[in-house]
């Protein structure tokens, strides 16, 4: 159990570390920052706008440090006014660190970098990091120290290079001669932290660089605001802010990842927010930041949004949030401020209780892009992912998207986990990277470029038969899935979508030495794996997690967030309640609840399924428990 893919000691003891000190603050399991902008900066030189913002922000939400801007947008802080707010918030036991936005002014609604070809720009960041690190002796960089100019003299500079490789090389030299050099110069005190946004598949392309620049400062910050899956540009799923946590702390397993990043923007329902609070927190992040001071101090009353499930008893609770705040003339109605703070006292009743986060194996080299933000996607289905840039060699099964393509040594690593008897799931998008360079001397497989629409899906392992696994009836729209086309009896289609009496496999299996390969089918839109019929996701997890110690039967937009103590939570981003069945390994008489204290007893053993094969799949013993999960909630359990 304790191979899953785990974090490492060293990044345990670090948290541990950071915990402890967090457990003397405003709360036992983690740390509370906010970042406050520049503009907010020159409001607060008031005294009384200050005075009466702490007061409001501090009524409703307990917080152990703030991040203070000395530049943004063209705009500098006043070196007095910085002052001033040190001696404010220290005087207020509040820790406080700066902060630099590398933003150009304009931008036209887009954002605008500085362009590091121009000298006048070059010389902003400059002193930027110089006003900095005169007044902090910690300073973090908000998410905009990328490169996206193409200006004349960028083009030039560029050369044959492309420009991903361009601006890689461009910001290394940025961030050791402009910004850490030029910091330390200032400040020989000073420690210098990259905060990394959230869109982390596409990060080499403007020149972030999770390889070299990750480890040339002091630390590391995760963005895991993933606000509204729906209406935002990148559409980022909502277990994105788990996953991208994790695997930032994977890119610095020394314990440099100091903490994750929430904002308040693009949501619908107030629970979106909450939601990302406590999947950061989920993701063991040691510190929080809430962006911005503003929001936080905004006198305009919190409104709950498009809330169908109002009715309901869920995680964020509306009626109990207002219940508990106070509407005194010095905080006023409850804001984003106090939504965070009823966010996060829930989730530190129980955190300290779960162990190491626990996932199934899955590398994304450094630089890599393909089958974007899949795992997220996954991770929605209710399959746990533990994303590492490493190659994780003792993971009994490697999942392998498109992205491990950036690996030139990739066919041989796989080939050595399949003949140690392990196994490696690839998709479809990265057999079709790896058709031609050597996939084809494990298994004889083919992405054919064409596509099959399906209704109906078919499981169950062995010739001449097939077990239902349900469909739409010609109700709903078809999922299309890549045509794979293999080898009768070489390879053996253990769940397939079926449509006019033709099928396409959507989990082949293919054994190797002593493993097995299988190749999952993405749909050519991933988030048809929504749409997927709920016995269909309970087979596919049934192969993927055969071993896991927790597994689920629930529809799609159920997540399961593992640890390594017998501790795991079921969260639900669905409208509508769910029944959530958990499987988990050995034999157990029940389940607690940490949050309510109730006791769950096991189910009868039912007899063998669809999810798992019997022919050649030895089952091991285990326990079914069943599960009600309110919409937008979570429930944390212990097994016993």
């Amino acid at each position: 159990m304790r191979r899953y893919f785990l974090i490492s000691a060293v990044t345990l003891a670090l948290v541990a570390i950071s915990g402890g000190a967090a457990a003397k603050g405003a709360y036992k399991n983690f740390r509370v920052a906010i970042y406050v902008t520049v503009d907010a900066t020159h409001q607060l030189e008031d005294p009384k706008v200050l005075e009466a913002q702490y007061r409001r922000i501090a009524g409703q939400v307990r917080f152990d440090k703030v991040y203070i801007e000395t530049y943004r947008g063209g705009r500098f802080a006043d070196e007095a006014a910085l002052e001033t707010l040190k001696k404010f918030f220290t005087r207020h036991g509040i820790e406080v660190s700066g902060g630099i936005a590398f933003v150009a002014p304009g931008g036209g609604g887009q954002f605008s970098t500085l362009d590091y070809e121009n000298p006048h720009d070059r010389e902003i960041c400059r002193r930027a990091v110089e006003l900095a690190a005169r007044h902090f002796n910690e300073i973090i960089l908000d998410d905009f120290f990328f490169y996206s100019t193409k200006s004349d003299a960028d083009i030039a500079a560029k050369g044959d290079r492309s420009w991903t490789q361009y601006r890689l090389d461009r910001m290394r030299e940025v961030a050791n001669d402009l910004v850490l050099k030029t910091a330390r110069t200032v400040n020989p005190r000073v420690k210098v932290i990259i905060k990394y946004p959230n869109w982390y598949e596409h990060f080499q392309a403007l020149g972030y660089d999770l390889d070299v620049e990750a480890k040339q400062f002091d630390a590391i910050y995760t963005g895991t605001e993933t606000r509204d899956p729906q209406l935002t540009d990148q559409h980022l799923q909502q277990y994105e802010s788990y996953l991208i946590f994790r695997y930032l702390s994977n890119v610095r397993p020394d314990g440099g990842d100091r903490g994750g990043w929430v904002d308040t923007y693009g949501t619908r329902y107030v629970d979106r927010y909450a939601e990302q609070l406590w999947d950061t927190l989920f993701a063991k992040a040691p510190e929080i930041t809430l962006f911005n001071w503003s929001d936080l101090a905004s006198l305009r009353p919190l409104q709950p949004g498009e809330r169908s499930w109002s009715n309901e008893s869920t995680s964020f609770n509306w009626d109990a949030m207002l219940h508990s705040s106070s509407t005194s003339p010095q905080v006023g109605p409850p804001g984003w401020a106090k939504a965070a703070g009823f966010a996060l006292e829930q989730a530190d009743r129980f955190l300290g209780r779960l162990g190491r986060p626990i996932g199934i194996a899955s590398y994304k080299p450094y630089q890599s892009s393909g089958e974007d933000f899949l795992q997220d996607y996954l991770g929605n289905v209710g399959i746990p992912i533990e994303l590492t840039p490493r190659f994780p060699a003792d993971a009994p099964l490697i999942l392998l998207t498109e992205s491990a393509r950036q690996d030139p040594d990739i066919v041989a690593k796989i080939k050595r986990q399949l003949a140690s008897g392990k196994s490696v799931v690839i998709t479809s998008g990265l057999l079709r990277a790896l058709q031609g360079h050597g996939i084809e001397s494990i298994a004889e497989l083919e992405d054919t470029g064409r596509s099959v629409s399906v209704r109906d899906f078919l499981g169950t392992f062995g010739a001449g038969g097939g077990a239902g696994l349900g469909g739409s009836g010609g109700q709903e729209p078809s999922i299309a899935f890549p045509e794979i086309h293999f080898y009768t009896n070489d390879a053996w289609p253990l769940v397939r979508g079926v449509s006019q009496a033709y099928g396409v496999p959507i989990l082949l299996m293919d054994r190797y030495s002593r493993g097995v390969l299988y190749v999952l089918d993405i749909p050519d839109n991933p988030g048809d794996l929504y749409r997927l019929p709920q016995p269909i996701l309970r087979a596919i997890r049934g192969y993927l997690q055969a071993d896991f110690p927790v597994r689920l039967d629930a529809p799609a937009l159920v997540s399961l967030f593992a640890y390594d103590n017998g501790t795991f939570i079921v969260q639900s981003f669905r409208a509508d309640p769910t029944s959530v069945g958990v499987s988990v390994a050995g034999a157990h008489t029940g389940l607690v609840d940490l949050v309510s204290g109730e006791r769950i007893s096991a189910e009868p053993t039912a007899g063998p399924t669809a999810a798992r094969p019997r022919a050649g799949f030895p089952q091991a013993v285990r326990t079914a428990f069943r599960v009600e999960v309110a919409p937008h909630s979570y429930r944390v359990f212990s097994i016993r």
